[in-house]
């Protein structure tokens, strides 16, 4: 199982790592463990988070109203 620190998990995603950090403090973004003081993501938890994401229009919600 890989896992990526902060800055390595928003280059997977395509974010800066201070979007991840907010994300992380708003609760909507991918889970995460901490480990003390460390941040780590599984890569297949990001891979799933972002697939959560997917849409076929920018008009689509998501199934949420």
């Amino acid at each position: 199982m890989k896992v990526h620190k902060t800055p390595e998990a928003a280059a997977i995603l395509g974010l800066r790592p201070r979007t991840l950090e907010r994300m992380r403090l708003e609760g909507r973004g991918p889970t995460f463990c901490k480990h003390g003081r460390i941040v780590v993501y599984h890569e297949s938890d990001l891979i799933a988070w972002s697939e959560k994401g997917k849409r076929t229009s920018t008009s689509d919600l998501g199934g949420k109203s």
